[in-house]
């Protein structure tokens, strides 16, 4: 059914042509791609009920990677107020971190442009809950994401090769990252974000392979971070890479005992084996940490871990104020930065 109403929806010739999912039913359904070009100038695409995924694995036999993915499409929106549920819980014994045939995305937006994805509730996918790779002109407004705090690879909104993008009101509680921002992706703001519980809000991995990687101009305004595993990070492999993370900032930011509030690791190894640093790594420069406050629930509040090999340069830090949830000191840990300092901000960094 949904195939066959995506496809007469596509065809239109209209000036907006309208997909619905009906209030108050509940659809179970197998993978799919939505996918353009289409005849029709505007699709808005409503979701008024919810979407449920198929539970039966060999439903997913043709592709591991994607349960609904949108293709290709220009002008196009997402929204109405109803729920896509991953069933992720079948997935999560099954993490990539277990088997790695079994990778799944809840909802990709792939090389679409000029698109507004707007007041859902996204729960409990099998891996990413809504990812935007390769597309341009995007804004996301509204998201309600929420899935058990101990599901693997459930990060909410997940960036990738995306530019000119929006992320403004959000709501995410998830078992990784809040937000992930990562390789070819430029021009990225999120705004008013609530975060946690999560891995909080990250740019990276990169470099991982000894890959090259390219991020720059990030903003995130406005969030609340509350009982994450990290605050604001910017996360690099140890075994090398190239390129650049750059023109970042991080501003207006509340932390709620949150672990490792501010990172930079640019020693990240996320493998069984160990890594083994290269002379290499991914350049991060001109990054603002500008009015962060609130309390961490380890002892080093601030810890920039950057390459031996390739210093980070132009960090600025202003009025950043962070204690410890417990009755005792917070310290601040620098490793190969040059950090300017303005305002006031505790705690601090011994020279490096």
């Amino acid at each position: 059914a949904f195939e066959k109403a995506w496809k007469a929806a596509c065809s239109s010739t209209g000036p907006t042509t309208v997909f619905a999912v009906p209030k108050k039913k509940i659809y179970l359904l197998k993978p799919i791609t939505f996918a353009g070009p289409c005849r029709a100038n505007n699709i808005m695409f409503q979701i008024f009920g919810t979407i449920k995924a198929s539970r039966d694995m060999k439903d997913y036999e043709n592709d591991r990677r994607h349960w609904i993915k949108f293709e290709s499409l220009q002008n196009f929106r997402v929204k109405g107020g109803g729920t896509i549920d991953g069933n992720g819980q079948i997935w999560w014994q099954n993490s990539c971190k277990v088997n790695t045939r079994l990778v799944r995305q809840a909802v990709t937006f792939y090389e679409c442009n000029n698109i507004i994805v707007s007041n859902l509730k996204f729960r409990n996918s099998q891996k990413m809950h809504v990812s935007f790779d390769k597309c341009a002109d995007v804004k996301v407004v509204r998201l309600f994401v929420a899935a058990p705090e101990n599901s693997p690879n459930t990060d909410g909104i997940h960036v990738t090769a995306t530019q000119n993008i929006q992320i403004s009101r959000c709501v995410i509680k998830t078992g990784d990252d809040c937000i992930s921002i990562v390789s070819g992706s430029r021009n990225v703001k999120a705004t008013d974000i609530t975060c946690g519980p999560g891995h909080g809000i990250s740019i990276g991995s990169l470099g991982a392979g000894n890959s090259g990687a390219q991020v720059s101009d990030v903003v995130v305004n406005r969030a609340i971070l509350t009982g994450t595993s990290n605050g604001v990070r910017i996360k690099t492999w140890q075994q090398g890479g190239s390129g650049y993370a750059r023109n970042i900032q991080f501003q207006n930011i509340a932390m709620n005992n949150v672990t490792n509030p501010i990172i930079i690791d640019q020693n990240y190894c996320d493998r069984d084996e160990p890594c083994h640093e290269q002379a290499s790594a991914v350049r991060v420069s001109n990054v603002m940490y500008k009015n962060i406050k609130g309390t961490s629930a380890s002892k080093v509040a601030i810890n920039l871990e950057c390459s031996k090999s390739v210093r980070c340069h132009e960090i600025v830090m202003q009025d950043v104020s962070l204690a410890s949830q417990r009755p005792e000191y917070v310290e601040a840990s620098c490793v190969s930065v040059d950090l300017t300092r303005r305002g006031i901000v505790t705690p601090l960094c011994s020279p490096n």
